[in-house]
């Protein structure tokens, strides 16, 4: 029972911030949606804003597990973009976007959500790593990309195009096109032939010596 009840807390926690957002999420507004006793938000949680990192956690890593089989199947840049730009839609349409962007909302003042929100957004990078490190290595570009940092930069968008989308959805579509135009030209570099590639490693690697 108590740990129905504990499911049911998250449950509620996530629908109400999905439809009220995180303002107008409180032990009241999630106890409504969860159908329980206010006060089983403290005895479970201890506060709302525990319990709404914990919601945030588990939401997020369910996600993520719904997604590892394609993100172990994806084997170019462009194809993990087809992939991100599809699970964006999925995530938009299922509310987990506006999750992530109303706990960001709400760690600007309270550091238990920003860890929250910060560990979730890590589950998505650590996905989109692994695919960019097995994209990357061999290729003539992988002196210059810094893996991790272009993680965090995919993830950052996918996320943060919900924002976008609210007040200018050209704009959010030209910042995917320009995401996918970046796996054409991976893809094109990777198809160079062995002068053309080698000539293009040593371009890149003057240009990397010449910034340090």
């Amino acid at each position: 029972m108590a740990e129905d009840t504990r499911r049911r807390l998250i449950d509620g926690a996530i629908e109400t911030v999905r439809r009220n957002g995180i303002t107008g999420t409180s032990a009241r507004t999630v106890a409504a949606t969860a159908g329980v006793n206010q006060a089983l938000v403290f005895y479970h949680f201890g506060s709302v804003a525990d319990l709404l990192s914990e919601a945030c956690r588990v939401a997020t890593a369910e996600n993520v597990e719904r997604y590892r089989e394609q993100f172990a199947g994806v084997r170019t840049l462009r194809e993990l973009l087809v992939l991100g730009r599809s699970l964006h839609e999925d995530q938009r349409d299922r509310g987990n976007v506006t999750l992530l962007a109303q706990m960001l909302a709400g760690a600007q003042a309270d550091e238990r959500l920003a860890a929250a929100t910060r560990d979730a957004i890590g589950l998505w990078v650590r996905e989109i790593e692994a695919v960019l490190r097995r994209v990357v290595v061999g290729s003539p570009i992988e002196p210059v990309v810094d893996v991790t940092g272009l993680a965090s930069a995919v993830s950052a968008a996918f996320v943060g195009m919900e924002l976008f989308e609210a007040v200018d959805p050209a704009g959010s579509t030209a910042a995917l096109d320009a995401l996918d135009r970046l796996g054409i030209l991976l893809e094109v570099a990777d198809d160079l032939g062995p002068v053309a590639s080698a000539a293009l490693r040593r371009r890149i690697r003057g240009a990397t010596a010449g910034q340090n």
